[in-house]
Formats: C-alpha cells, structure tokens, sequence
C-alpha cells in the first residue's frame, strides 16, 4: 500500500512571487480508530480488546491530568506530548490582567526515532484529486468580487470569502489576513468567529 498524495500550490498572499511554488499534501486512506487499534494489539498479545481499551481510556485520562499541570508527557517508543497557548487577542506590554487573556492552543505531538522507523519504506503515489486546488485570482481579481459582494450583503464570513472566490480554507485565511493588513477590510466579530466588513465603511452605516 502507498501514501498518496497531490501537489498543491503554495499561497502567496503578496502576489508577487514570479515562480508558482508546490507542496505536497497526503490524501489520507481512511483512519485507524480504537477498535482497530484494539483488534490489532490483540492479535499480536494476550491482551483482549475490552482490557486494551480499557487501558487506552486510562492512559487519555492520567495524560490530560499531566499536561494539565504543565508537564511534557514521554511515551516511550511512541513520541512526547506537550501543551501549547494562544492569546485570546492581542496582547502587548501595557494590557492589563495578560494572564487572563491566555488559554489553551492544541497538544503538539513530536515523535520518537522508534516509531518513525517502525512505518518502514514509505511508497509515494501521486493521485489526482479535482477540485481540491484553490483559484488562481490576482488581488484585483479578489477586490472586484469583494466590491460586488457587498453591493448585496453587509458582512462577508470565512466560509463566504471561500465559496466566493473558489479557495481552500488555509488560503482563504491567508487572504483575508492580507486583506486586513492591508486596509481593505476589518473584523466586526470576535476572534473566533469573524464577521469582516469594508473598512472604510462607517461604523454606524453597520
């Protein structure tokens, strides 16, 4: 069995990179959840599934109590576990109560030799995958389709923006990231859920 995977292109928020770049993207084959772990570890021990899983939900339990108390949990052969923050927004010097505005980002995953080793030869096949590629649109392009969006609607989402210019997720992000910095539009909305609208809309014509 191989990895596939498909090239996609790299973003370029600028617009002004000559060369198109590519990275490679894998194309997962369905997923191995806890029962097929279970079934698996079985039919190579004595161990059965229940007492597996068991021992499974036990380990998820004693892990999130350790990375709870900041602690960078080993599992030897298998990689080590760490948490990691995020500010709920913009922090600098002079905000008051920092501390407040910190929280919980993901549980970064590094692994180790043994099991990067135990995968063995790696076989690539490069697949098709249509439709998946974001539209090639110059920052024009963008700011033409923006300028008829809002002629009919007040605020533009995400998932709107995506759908709207024909791009993935992650590039979407990255445009609407540019698009901010770059005065064309500002978030109405909270960090989480953003709401973007013109920026040289008046505030009281929202």
């Amino acid at each position: 069995m191989s990895i596939l995977f498909e090239w996609y292109n790299n973003p370029d928020p600028s617009g002004q990179t000559e060369e198109q770049t590519l990275h490679a993207r894998p194309l997962y084959n369905g997923k191995a959840d806890t029962r097929y772990l279970s079934r698996e570890i079985n039919l190579r021990s004595t161990v059965t599934p229940a007492d597996i899983s068991a021992v499974l939900a036990s380990l998820r339990d004693v892990m999130g109590d350790a990375l709870a108390n900041g602690k960078q949990v080993h599992l030897k052969g298998i990689g080590y576990f760490r948490p990691t923050l995020t500010c709920t927004e913009k922090v600098v010097p002079e905000t008051k109560r920092k501390a407040a505005k910190v929280m919980l980002k993901s549980i970064a995953f590094r692994p180790d030799k043994e099991l990067l080793n135990s995968v063995g030869a790696v076989h690539l096949e490069h697949v098709k995958h249509a439709g998946a590629h974001s539209a090639k649109l110059s920052n024009a392009e963008i700011d033409q389709r923006l300028e008829e969006y809002f002629r009919t609607h007040s605020v533009l989402t995400r998932r709107d923006f995506q759908h709207l210019c024909g791009f993935t997720s992650s590039t979407a992000r990255l445009q609407l990231a540019r698009l901010r910095n770059e005065g064309k539009l500002r978030n109405e909305g909270i960090r989480n859920q953003p709401m973007y609208v013109p920026a040289e809309m008046p505030a009281d014509e929202q």
